[in-house]
């Protein structure tokens, strides 16, 4: 149902933000927001299996009037199918920071006829909403990491009593040669999805200082510190992986 989702969004508006020379960092902004569903399919392994792991899962932990809130929500692909899978009893709320982005989130919210609320914000200065469950895709690998830990304790602090955390990262491996080798699968993964060699290292060049991997271990030991009583690895792919992590209920 994901690709269903994204189909009339993406016919068109293939990713090729990176096949000319880009003389600045990785942004956000409206080019890359035209693009982003055709982007994430492209360059995330299993990008709709996990939208759809994550999606059953937020269905199977609420209940009515839950409230979930997804940091980082660029356009909105995973609210929409919470939305789908739902009985419209649960109020889903999406955050980003990029205009670009939180515009194209409105137009898909028209289209598909959903509720969501969303909100251009930066998260690390505006208050979370009170939530039952917090996502954020892909989103604090984008954190500096002088902040990172400081916003994982915001949202522990943000989530209500047994609330649940779930986020999606780019990993990196402490073994220096199995790091390389999970990097050549992921290039390989990327050739196969139609990128040039040329994009590939156009996007790395911009993407570098931009997003910064942790360890699947420095992931879980962040979480952990900010006070989640449990954290579990629940998809993983090479350098990429899912978490969840529970919040008590005391």
């Amino acid at each position: 149902m994901i690709g269903y989702l994204n189909h009339k969004m993406r016919d068109k508006m293939k990713d090729k933000v990176f096949n000319k020379i880009i003389k600045k960092q990785f942004e956000f902004d409206k080019k890359v927001a035209s693009v982003f569903d055709d982007m994430l399919s492209r360059s995330v392994p299993f990008y709709e299996n996990v939208i759809d792991l994550i999606s059953d899962l937020v269905i199977k932990n609420s209940k009515k009037n839950h409230i979930i809130t997804d940091l980082g929500c660029s356009t909105a692909t995973t609210l929409l199918e919470i939305h789908r899978k739902s009985d419209n009893s649960l109020k889903l709320i999406g955050i980003d920071n990029s205009s670009a982005m939180i515009k194209r989130a409105k137009q898909k919210n028209r289209a598909y006829k959903s509720d969501i609320e969303l909100k251009q914000q930066d998260f690390l200065i505006e208050k979370i909403p009170k939530s039952n469950i917090i996502l954020a895709n892909y989103t604090m690998q984008f954190i500096r990491p002088i902040r990172r830990g400081n916003l994982i304790k915001k949202i522990y602090k943000s989530l209500k009593k047994d609330g649940i955390f779930i986020f999606s990262e780019k990993i990196i491996s402490s073994n220096k040669k199995l790091n390389l080798q999970l990097i050549e699968q992921y290039l390989s993964f990327k050739k196969s999805q139609g990128y040039s060699d040329f994009e590939i290292i156009q996007k790395r060049e911009a993407l570098e200082n931009v997003l910064v991997p942790y360890s699947e271990k420095e992931n879980k030991k962040m979480v952990k510190k900010a006070g989640f009583s449990e954290i579990e690895t629940i998809f993983r792919w090479a350098n990429f992986a899912t978490f969840i992590a529970i919040k008590d209920s005391k």
